[in-house]
Protein backbone atom coordinates (compact mmCIF):
# COMPACT_ATOMS: atom_id res chain seq x y z
CA UNK A 1 0.00 0.00 0.00
CA UNK A 2 0.95 3.60 -0.57
CA UNK A 3 1.62 5.17 2.21
CA UNK A 4 2.92 8.64 1.60
CA UNK A 5 2.39 11.57 3.26
CA UNK A 6 -0.69 13.29 2.97
CA UNK A 7 -2.20 16.85 3.45
CA UNK A 8 -5.76 17.99 4.66
CA UNK A 9 -7.88 18.83 7.44
CA UNK A 10 -8.44 16.71 10.68
CA UNK A 11 -11.51 17.16 12.20
CA UNK A 12 -12.97 15.71 15.39
CA UNK A 13 -16.49 15.98 16.77
CA UNK A 14 -16.98 15.46 20.46
CA UNK A 15 -20.10 15.25 22.08
CA UNK A 16 -19.69 17.61 25.49
CA UNK A 17 -21.04 16.22 28.60
CA UNK A 18 -21.33 12.78 27.87
CA UNK A 19 -18.94 11.93 30.33
CA UNK A 20 -20.72 13.42 33.33
CA UNK A 21 -24.22 12.18 31.69
CA UNK A 22 -22.75 8.79 31.47
CA UNK A 23 -22.36 8.37 35.21
CA UNK A 24 -25.63 9.52 36.54
CA UNK A 25 -27.99 7.88 34.15
CA UNK A 26 -29.02 4.44 32.90
CA UNK A 27 -26.45 2.91 30.27
CA UNK A 28 -29.21 1.01 28.22
CA UNK A 29 -30.87 4.04 27.34
CA UNK A 30 -28.36 6.51 27.05
CA UNK A 31 -26.58 3.96 24.63
CA UNK A 32 -29.57 4.82 22.27
CA UNK A 33 -29.38 8.32 22.94
CA UNK A 34 -25.40 8.33 21.87
CA UNK A 35 -26.62 6.18 19.13
CA UNK A 36 -29.30 8.75 17.39
CA UNK A 37 -26.16 11.63 17.96
CA UNK A 38 -23.42 10.30 16.22
CA UNK A 39 -25.96 9.09 13.38
CA UNK A 40 -26.60 12.72 12.99
CA UNK A 41 -23.01 13.64 13.07
CA UNK A 42 -21.87 11.48 10.73
CA UNK A 43 -24.69 11.93 8.48
CA UNK A 44 -23.67 15.63 7.95
CA UNK A 45 -20.01 14.71 7.81
CA UNK A 46 -19.75 12.18 5.40
CA UNK A 47 -20.63 14.17 2.64
CA UNK A 48 -17.60 16.42 2.71
CA UNK A 49 -15.13 14.40 5.47
CA UNK A 50 -14.11 10.90 5.22
CA UNK A 51 -15.00 9.43 8.50
CA UNK A 52 -11.97 7.56 9.82
CA UNK A 53 -13.84 6.41 12.99
CA UNK A 54 -15.43 6.51 16.24
CA UNK A 55 -14.23 7.36 19.36
CA UNK A 56 -16.87 6.76 21.96
CA UNK A 57 -19.41 10.10 22.34
CA UNK A 58 -16.76 11.50 19.21
CA UNK A 59 -16.43 11.39 15.17
CA UNK A 60 -12.57 11.41 14.14
CA UNK A 61 -12.60 12.66 10.08
CA UNK A 62 -10.16 14.11 7.63
CA UNK A 63 -10.40 14.99 3.82
CA UNK A 64 -7.68 15.85 1.70
CA UNK A 65 -7.26 19.65 1.35
CA UNK A 66 -7.89 19.27 -2.43
CA UNK A 67 -11.45 17.98 -1.94
CA UNK A 68 -12.23 21.19 0.40
CA UNK A 69 -10.85 24.03 -2.19
CA UNK A 70 -13.46 26.66 -0.40
CA UNK A 71 -12.44 26.56 3.14
CA UNK A 72 -15.55 28.10 4.22
CA UNK A 73 -17.02 25.01 3.16
CA UNK A 74 -15.64 23.41 6.59
CA UNK A 75 -17.10 26.21 8.56
CA UNK A 76 -20.72 25.94 6.91
CA UNK A 77 -20.37 22.28 7.74
CA UNK A 78 -19.89 22.72 11.04
CA UNK A 79 -22.42 25.11 11.60
CA UNK A 80 -25.20 22.73 9.68
CA UNK A 81 -24.03 19.61 11.88
CA UNK A 82 -24.42 21.54 14.99
CA UNK A 83 -28.01 22.71 14.07
CA UNK A 84 -29.02 19.01 13.17
CA UNK A 85 -27.12 18.02 16.10
CA UNK A 86 -29.47 20.69 18.24
CA UNK A 87 -32.20 20.08 16.25
CA UNK A 88 -32.10 16.31 17.65
CA UNK A 89 -31.23 16.69 21.40
CA UNK A 90 -34.54 18.79 21.01
CA UNK A 91 -36.85 16.13 19.41
CA UNK A 92 -35.14 13.56 21.86
CA UNK A 93 -36.57 15.73 24.16
CA UNK A 94 -39.76 16.56 23.00
CA UNK A 95 -40.85 12.73 21.99
CA UNK A 96 -39.82 10.68 24.85
CA UNK A 97 -42.40 10.22 27.55
CA UNK A 98 -39.65 8.13 29.46
CA UNK A 99 -39.08 9.35 32.78
CA UNK A 100 -35.50 7.77 33.34
CA UNK A 101 -32.78 9.62 33.91
CA UNK A 102 -30.83 9.37 30.23
CA UNK A 103 -34.02 10.82 28.75
CA UNK A 104 -34.38 13.91 31.02
CA UNK A 105 -30.83 14.67 31.25
CA UNK A 106 -30.82 14.49 26.99
CA UNK A 107 -30.55 18.96 27.00
CA UNK A 108 -27.55 18.77 29.15
CA UNK A 109 -25.15 16.94 26.24
CA UNK A 110 -23.69 19.45 23.40
CA UNK A 111 -21.28 19.34 20.75
CA UNK A 112 -17.68 20.63 20.36
CA UNK A 113 -15.50 20.51 17.15
CA UNK A 114 -11.52 20.64 16.88
CA UNK A 115 -10.01 21.41 13.42
CA UNK A 116 -6.60 21.43 12.37
CA UNK A 117 -4.91 21.13 8.60
CA UNK A 118 -2.09 19.10 8.69
CA UNK A 119 -0.21 15.56 7.59
CA UNK A 120 -1.25 12.11 8.00
CA UNK A 121 -0.49 9.11 6.74
CA UNK A 122 -2.80 5.91 5.88
CA UNK A 123 -1.50 2.98 7.89
CA UNK A 124 -2.69 -0.45 7.76
CA UNK A 125 -1.70 -3.37 10.84
CA UNK A 126 -3.83 -6.56 10.42
CA UNK A 127 -6.45 -5.30 8.23
CA UNK A 128 -7.38 -1.92 10.30
CA UNK A 129 -6.40 1.45 8.70
CA UNK A 130 -5.97 4.51 10.94
CA UNK A 131 -4.62 7.77 10.46
CA UNK A 132 -0.94 8.63 12.01
CA UNK A 133 1.45 11.48 12.42
CA UNK A 134 2.32 14.23 14.84
CA UNK A 135 -0.43 16.27 13.76
CA UNK A 136 -3.22 13.24 14.17
CA UNK A 137 -1.84 13.68 17.85
CA UNK A 138 -2.27 17.27 18.30
CA UNK A 139 -6.09 17.03 17.12
CA UNK A 140 -6.81 14.70 19.65
CA UNK A 141 -4.68 16.33 22.58
CA UNK A 142 -6.73 19.64 21.86
CA UNK A 143 -9.71 17.98 23.20
CA UNK A 144 -8.19 18.66 26.43
CA UNK A 145 -7.98 22.37 26.24
CA UNK A 146 -9.32 25.29 28.54
CA UNK A 147 -11.76 27.35 26.18
CA UNK A 148 -14.74 26.14 28.17
CA UNK A 149 -13.10 27.66 31.68
CA UNK A 150 -11.85 30.89 30.21
CA UNK A 151 -15.61 31.47 28.28
CA UNK A 152 -18.07 29.02 29.45
CA UNK A 153 -18.92 28.10 26.30
CA UNK A 154 -20.10 24.32 26.04
CA UNK A 155 -20.49 23.98 22.29
CA UNK A 156 -17.94 25.54 19.85
CA UNK A 157 -15.25 25.03 17.16
CA UNK A 158 -11.79 25.39 17.64
CA UNK A 159 -9.24 26.02 15.07
CA UNK A 160 -5.50 25.64 15.31
CA UNK A 161 -3.51 28.85 13.90
CA UNK A 162 -2.47 26.74 10.72
CA UNK A 163 -6.26 24.96 10.61
CA UNK A 164 -7.91 29.09 10.24
CA UNK A 165 -5.37 30.18 7.55
CA UNK A 166 -6.12 27.38 5.35
CA UNK A 167 -9.59 28.20 5.99
CA UNK A 168 -9.19 31.18 3.86
CA UNK A 169 -11.88 33.65 6.12
CA UNK A 170 -11.64 34.95 9.76
CA UNK A 171 -15.09 34.87 11.16
CA UNK A 172 -15.60 37.99 14.08
CA UNK A 173 -15.59 36.84 17.70
CA UNK A 174 -13.01 34.64 17.47
CA UNK A 175 -11.25 34.01 21.32
CA UNK A 176 -7.81 33.38 21.11
CA UNK A 177 -6.34 31.04 23.34
CA UNK A 178 -2.76 29.63 23.05
CA UNK A 179 -2.33 25.65 24.93
CA UNK A 180 0.40 24.09 25.40
CA UNK A 181 0.99 20.37 25.28
CA UNK A 182 3.87 18.15 25.96
CA UNK A 183 6.25 17.67 23.04
CA UNK A 184 4.22 19.49 20.87
CA UNK A 185 4.58 23.10 22.35
CA UNK A 186 2.25 25.56 22.50
CA UNK A 187 -0.46 25.99 19.47
CA UNK A 188 -2.01 28.94 19.05
CA UNK A 189 -5.95 28.22 18.91
CA UNK A 190 -9.00 30.51 18.00
CA UNK A 191 -12.75 29.23 18.89
CA UNK A 192 -15.85 30.47 17.72
CA UNK A 193 -18.91 30.31 20.04
CA UNK A 194 -21.53 27.81 18.13
CA UNK A 195 -24.70 28.64 20.79
CA UNK A 196 -25.02 32.39 19.22
CA UNK A 197 -24.49 31.14 15.43
CA UNK A 198 -27.28 28.70 15.99
CA UNK A 199 -29.66 31.17 17.22
CA UNK A 200 -28.71 33.61 14.31
CA UNK A 201 -29.72 30.45 11.68
CA UNK A 202 -32.84 29.88 13.96
CA UNK A 203 -34.12 33.18 13.60
CA UNK A 204 -33.36 34.34 10.48
CA UNK A 205 -36.13 36.19 8.50
CA UNK A 206 -37.00 33.53 5.76
CA UNK A 207 -36.82 34.37 2.16
CA UNK A 208 -38.07 31.70 0.55
CA UNK A 209 -39.38 31.89 -3.71
CA UNK A 210 -42.80 28.94 -2.93
CA UNK A 211 -43.20 27.11 -6.09
CA UNK A 212 -46.71 29.14 -6.49
CA UNK A 213 -44.64 32.26 -6.11
CA UNK A 214 -42.25 31.50 -9.01
CA UNK A 215 -42.40 32.75 -12.35
CA UNK A 216 -39.74 29.48 -13.74
CA UNK A 217 -39.49 26.84 -11.91
CA UNK A 218 -36.60 24.55 -12.84
CA UNK A 219 -35.23 20.93 -11.30
CA UNK A 220 -31.98 19.44 -11.84
CA UNK A 221 -30.36 16.26 -10.61
CA UNK A 222 -26.64 16.19 -9.63
CA UNK A 223 -24.68 13.07 -8.93
CA UNK A 224 -23.17 14.43 -5.87
CA UNK A 225 -24.16 15.31 -2.11
CA UNK A 226 -25.85 18.42 -1.52
CA UNK A 227 -23.21 20.21 0.33
CA UNK A 228 -20.68 19.13 -3.02
CA UNK A 229 -23.41 20.57 -5.06
CA UNK A 230 -23.46 23.40 -2.32
CA UNK A 231 -19.85 24.02 -2.38
CA UNK A 232 -20.76 25.01 -6.88
CA UNK A 233 -23.37 27.12 -6.28
CA UNK A 234 -21.17 29.41 -3.87
CA UNK A 235 -17.02 28.70 -4.83
CA UNK A 236 -16.38 32.05 -7.39
CA UNK A 237 -14.02 29.76 -8.80
CA UNK A 238 -16.42 26.77 -9.75
CA UNK A 239 -19.55 29.28 -11.14
CA UNK A 240 -17.24 30.92 -13.53
CA UNK A 241 -16.65 26.88 -15.25
CA UNK A 242 -20.92 27.37 -15.80
CA UNK A 243 -22.31 30.62 -16.44
CA UNK A 244 -23.11 31.52 -20.11
CA UNK A 245 -20.20 33.50 -20.92
CA UNK A 246 -16.68 32.77 -20.48
CA UNK A 247 -14.25 34.57 -18.66
CA UNK A 248 -16.70 35.88 -15.82
CA UNK A 249 -15.57 36.51 -12.42
CA UNK A 250 -17.29 36.21 -9.07
CA UNK A 251 -15.86 38.82 -6.46
CA UNK A 252 -16.82 39.66 -3.24
CA UNK A 253 -17.27 43.17 -2.20
CA UNK A 254 -19.27 42.75 0.81
CA UNK A 255 -19.31 40.32 3.97
CA UNK A 256 -20.77 40.85 7.17
CA UNK A 257 -18.63 39.61 10.43
CA UNK A 258 -16.28 38.36 7.64
CA UNK A 259 -18.74 35.59 6.39
CA UNK A 260 -20.29 34.79 3.02
CA UNK A 261 -23.94 34.57 4.72
CA UNK A 262 -27.34 36.94 4.54
CA UNK A 263 -26.23 40.34 3.23
CA UNK A 264 -22.93 39.38 1.48
CA UNK A 265 -22.69 40.86 -2.08
CA UNK A 266 -20.68 40.18 -4.90
CA UNK A 267 -20.21 41.20 -8.73
CA UNK A 268 -19.95 39.29 -11.32
CA UNK A 269 -17.39 41.27 -13.44
CA UNK A 270 -16.68 40.54 -17.51
CA UNK A 271 -13.67 42.59 -18.48
CA UNK A 272 -13.51 45.88 -17.24
CA UNK A 273 -17.52 46.17 -17.19
CA UNK A 274 -20.17 45.00 -13.89
CA UNK A 275 -22.21 43.30 -15.49
CA UNK A 276 -24.58 42.13 -12.28
CA UNK A 277 -24.89 42.62 -8.35
CA UNK A 278 -25.89 39.64 -6.48
CA UNK A 279 -26.66 39.80 -3.17
CA UNK A 280 -27.75 37.18 -0.26
CA UNK A 281 -31.14 37.63 1.16
CA UNK A 282 -31.19 33.73 3.28
CA UNK A 283 -28.63 30.98 3.59
CA UNK A 284 -29.22 27.97 5.15
CA UNK A 285 -26.11 26.19 4.36
CA UNK A 286 -26.52 22.42 2.27
CA UNK A 287 -30.68 23.02 2.23
CA UNK A 288 -31.32 26.59 0.32
CA UNK A 289 -29.79 29.70 -0.67
CA UNK A 290 -32.01 32.64 -1.78
CA UNK A 291 -30.59 35.54 -4.00
CA UNK A 292 -31.08 38.69 -5.61
CA UNK A 293 -29.13 39.52 -8.81
CA UNK A 294 -29.98 43.34 -10.55
CA UNK A 295 -28.52 43.70 -14.26
CA UNK A 296 -29.80 45.97 -16.74
CA UNK A 297 -32.59 47.50 -14.41
CA UNK A 298 -33.87 43.77 -13.92
CA UNK A 299 -33.85 42.55 -10.31
CA UNK A 300 -34.18 38.33 -10.50
CA UNK A 301 -34.52 36.59 -7.31
CA UNK A 302 -33.81 33.04 -7.05
CA UNK A 303 -34.35 30.57 -4.78
CA UNK A 304 -32.55 26.98 -4.86
CA UNK A 305 -33.07 24.08 -2.75
CA UNK A 306 -31.14 20.95 -2.43
CA UNK A 307 -32.52 18.09 -1.73
CA UNK A 308 -31.45 14.25 -1.91
CA UNK A 309 -32.62 12.21 -5.08
CA UNK A 310 -35.09 9.68 -4.31
CA UNK A 311 -32.77 7.03 -4.63
CA UNK A 312 -30.03 8.94 -2.06
CA UNK A 313 -27.48 8.58 -5.01
CA UNK A 314 -27.30 12.31 -5.61
CA UNK A 315 -29.11 15.71 -5.49
CA UNK A 316 -32.38 17.65 -6.56
CA UNK A 317 -32.15 21.39 -6.98
CA UNK A 318 -35.52 22.96 -7.30
CA UNK A 319 -34.47 26.48 -8.57
CA UNK A 320 -37.67 29.16 -8.13
CA UNK A 321 -37.28 32.04 -9.97
CA UNK A 322 -39.53 35.42 -10.02
CA UNK A 323 -38.34 39.16 -10.02
CA UNK A 324 -39.43 42.99 -11.57
CA UNK A 325 -38.88 43.60 -15.03
CA UNK A 326 -38.24 47.22 -16.52
CA UNK A 327 -41.98 47.17 -18.00
CA UNK A 328 -45.68 47.81 -16.31
CA UNK A 329 -46.70 45.88 -13.73
CA UNK A 330 -49.64 43.77 -15.18
CA UNK A 331 -46.59 42.84 -18.27
CA UNK A 332 -43.89 41.78 -15.50
CA UNK A 333 -44.81 38.17 -15.66
CA UNK A 334 -44.82 37.54 -19.11
CA UNK A 335 -42.09 39.85 -19.51
CA UNK A 336 -40.13 37.67 -17.20
CA UNK A 337 -41.09 34.61 -18.66
CA UNK A 338 -40.56 35.27 -22.52
CA UNK A 339 -36.77 36.97 -21.13
CA UNK A 340 -35.78 33.53 -19.56
CA UNK A 341 -37.31 31.33 -22.25
CA UNK A 342 -35.97 33.58 -25.04
CA UNK A 343 -32.75 35.20 -24.22
CA UNK A 344 -31.25 33.63 -20.78
CA UNK A 345 -32.15 29.75 -20.74
CA UNK A 346 -31.04 29.30 -17.43
CA UNK A 347 -32.24 25.54 -17.01
CA UNK A 348 -28.55 25.45 -19.47
CA UNK A 349 -26.36 27.09 -17.47
CA UNK A 350 -27.54 24.33 -14.33
CA UNK A 351 -27.25 21.49 -17.29
CA UNK A 352 -23.73 22.62 -17.66
CA UNK A 353 -22.81 22.91 -13.79
CA UNK A 354 -24.73 18.95 -14.04
CA UNK A 355 -21.91 18.19 -16.81
CA UNK A 356 -18.75 19.82 -14.80
CA UNK A 357 -19.70 18.41 -11.35
CA UNK A 358 -19.34 15.07 -13.42
CA UNK A 359 -16.44 15.71 -14.75
CA UNK A 360 -14.64 16.84 -11.71
CA UNK A 361 -15.77 13.76 -10.22
CA UNK A 362 -14.66 11.02 -12.73
CA UNK A 363 -11.36 13.17 -12.77
CA UNK A 364 -10.81 12.99 -9.21
CA UNK A 365 -7.91 10.04 -8.48
CA UNK A 366 -9.07 7.13 -6.24
CA UNK A 367 -8.64 8.59 -2.80
CA UNK A 368 -7.20 5.89 0.54
CA UNK A 369 -9.97 5.88 3.06
CA UNK A 370 -9.12 5.04 6.46
CA UNK A 371 -12.42 3.39 6.83
CA UNK A 372 -15.52 2.88 4.99
CA UNK A 373 -18.39 5.33 6.36
CA UNK A 374 -20.25 3.24 8.63
CA UNK A 375 -22.99 4.14 11.17
CA UNK A 376 -22.49 3.28 14.56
Amino acid sequence: MDTKTQHGYLVLADISGYTSYLAKVELEHAHEILTDLLETIVERFRAVLTISKLEGDAVFAYAPESKVTRGEMLLELFEATYAAFRDQVEACRRRTTCECNACRAIPSLDLKFMAHHGDYIVQTVSDIKELVGSDVNLIHRLLKNHVAEATGWKAYVLFTERGLDHLGTRPEGLHEQPESYEHLGEVKTYSLDMHPRYQELMAARQVFIAPAEAYVTITQDYPAPPPVVWDWLNDPRKRAQYTFQEGLRFEPILRPGGRTGVGARTHCVHGKDVAMQETILDWKPFDYLTVEQKYMGIALRITCQLTPTPDGAGTRMNIYMNGRMPTPGFLNRPAFVWMHTRFFPMVKMYEKMARRIREALESEPAEETALAPTTP
